[in-house]
């Protein structure tokens, strides 16, 4: 009945997968790397399929809770001065909030029935005809019946069960960081943002947050050779890309180098012809990440790793059929999430009249009726989320 599952991550598709996995009975674990939950991170958009997710998970009032409360972006001058404004209100049917603060809550989900170790990591995945054998960093190795890996844009197992990142990684010229800020030096509910040729420097500051989080973004046509787990390499990069800026940048850039918590990392997209390998399969970032500026990585993950989990239970655990169904059902929305369109040229102008043009734009009282219209024009969900609870084969006895 493939009861015996390993998930490679602890975050938003991993832990919405042992959520699912632990409900329709299936025996879930879960490895996280870091040695405890991870707090913090970027905002994140639960929206469309996403909130129907959390709605049966029963978790959505506390993601409406601990949603963000952020009113727009501000386009601003090295003296500070506001050249734009856009509002971002979300709408009902849609909720920001902080990737660490849905991670918790769904940490808080999965206390029961899912078993979660933190500060490991799989080292090596053996498959057989019965089984995958995962030996880990920490020296323990154990046998399961399926492994799904979770772990993001630099998967382990996807690296262990398919091959090189470098096969899979579609880099979109630009690089990103995020750390934590100065709250003083942003407005209250807004992300004021500041931009020099191929570059942007944001603050975000959450008003259901007493802290707030600098943003750095810049251009790179050709990728950079670098080890993602090294935090001195990313400070120098850091470094050498924004040293030079004016308005608050060198505040910004000084404390985001002291941020133990600093993350940088390459945009990029996942594109992979399969997201399963006989008993291994892949869900989330490591499987199809849509980066950061396509705002649909947390949809993404949770519809993601709730289909994977009901198609598993709907085929009473058969992995053969259920990867194929899982992935034959997400194809299509997927491939739709992952066409960015024209967000990341509006947030990081190449020239100084592009930036001159945007601001522009921003001014415009069309704006409005632009962002109406994209709601509108949002893709429609060709078909409902799917109900795997009427069709589960629950696999315990």
């Amino acid at each position: 009945m493939n009861e015996r599952i390993l998930i490679s991550g602890g975050s938003i598709a991993g832990l919405t997968l042992a959520f699912w996995l632990a409900r329709y009975g299936f025996r879930p674990t879960v490895v996280e790397r870091a040695p405890q939950l991870r707090a913090g991170g970027n905002g994140v958009d639960v929206r469309d399929q996403a909130i129907e997710v959390a709605e049966r998970m029963g978790i959505l009032p506390q993601i409406r809770a601990a949603g963000t409360d952020i009113a727009g972006m501000t386009f601003v001058d090295a003296t500070g001065r506001s050249l734009a404004r856009m509002d971002m209100r979300s709408t009902g049917d849609e909720v920001e909030i902080m990737r660490g603060d849905l991670a918790t809550i769904l940490h808080e989900a999965t206390k029961d029935g899912v078993e979660h170790i933190f500060g490991d990591s799989i080292q090596t995945l053996e498959q057989d005809a019965d089984g995958v054998t995962a030996t880990f960093e920490q020296g323990q190795t154990r046998r399961f019946d399926l492994v799904v890996g979770a772990d993001g844009i630099h998967s382990t197992v996807r690296r262990l069960a398919f091959g090189p990142e470098s096969r899979f990684l579609r880099h979109m010229e630009h690089y990103f960081a995020f750390a934590e800020a100065d709250p003083t030096l942003g407005e209250n509910r807004w992300v004021t943002a500041y931009n020099e040729p191929g570059k942007m420097v944001g603050i975000y500051r959450s008003g259901n947050h007493t802290g707030a989080k600098a943003n750095f973004i810049f251009h790179r046509r050709e990728p950079l050779t670098y080890d993602h787990r090294d935090t001195e390499q990313h400070k120098h990069l850091l470094t050498e890309a924004f040293a030079n800026m004016s308005w608050q940048v060198p505040e910004l850039l000084t404390r985001a180098l002291a941020d133990p918590n600093l993350y940088f990392d390459t945009l990029a997209q996942v594109r992979m012809p399969s997201w399963s390998s006989g008993r291994v399969t892949l869900v989330g970032d490591a499987a199809y990440c849509a980066s950061p500026v396509s705002g649909c990585g947390a949809r993404l993950a949770m519809i993601g790793a709730y289909r994977l989990a009901g198609e598993l239970a709907a085929t009473a655990g058969d992995h053969q059929a259920a990867f194929r169904r899982y992935e034959e059902g997400f194809r299509a929305p997927v491939h739709r999430m992952q066409q960015v369109g024209p967000n990341l040229r509006l947030m990081v102008p190449k020239s100084g009249i592009g930036t001159r043009l945007r601001n522009a734009v921003a001014r415009s009282p069309l704006l409005d009726s632009m962002a109406g219209m994209e709601r509108i024009m949002r893709p429609k969900k060709t078909e409902p989320l799917p109900d795997y609870e009427r069709e589960a084969v629950h696999p315990g006895p």
